[in-house]
């Protein structure tokens, strides 16, 4: 059986090298993401931050797989006391003065499937959360 990624699609009413910047700025990434530290947008950087609900928090851990700066960022996406490997990509794809952005999430199936944190619906009301009020909020007005 196939799993299928989620895929999360958006136009933002801002140019990709602004939203790559939100992206790959440790700084700004701070403002909108997760409290990332540092941050470099080159293959083999690993990074790692702590998130998750007042209940249970998850150290996620991740390395950058894929940086094609103002098109497409991919890094790995695991957690450290739990099974599971997954990949992340966001590809910036232009549209006038605005950008199309694709999230894909894949591997998804590779986490443990008895736990609510890590169903994929989890995933999906996480990330839709993340890029239309996060995200786009973030570029749309830093614009």
């Amino acid at each position: 059986m196939a799993f299928e990624p989620f895929v999360l699609e958006r136009e933002l009413n801002a140019p990709p090298a602004r939203v790559w910047k939100a992206l790959t700025d440790a700084g700004q990434m701070q403002k909108w993401y997760f409290n990332i530290p540092e941050f470099k947008a080159e293959p083999g950087f690993e990074f790692e931050f702590t998130a998750g609900s007042e209940e249970r928090q998850y150290r996620h851990l991740l390395k950058v797989t894929e940086a094609e700066q103002n098109r497409k960022l991919s890094y790995s996406w695991r957690y450290a006391d739990h099974p599971g490997d997954s990949e992340v990509t966001f590809e910036l794809i232009p549209k006038g003065d605005k950008t199309l952005l694709r999230l894909t999430h894949k591997g998804l199936q590779s986490f443990p499937k008895d736990h609510p944190d890590f169903k994929p619906e989890s995933f999906a009301a996480g990330w839709t959360h993340i890029v239309d009020k996060s995200l786009a909020e973030f570029v749309e007005q830093e614009g």
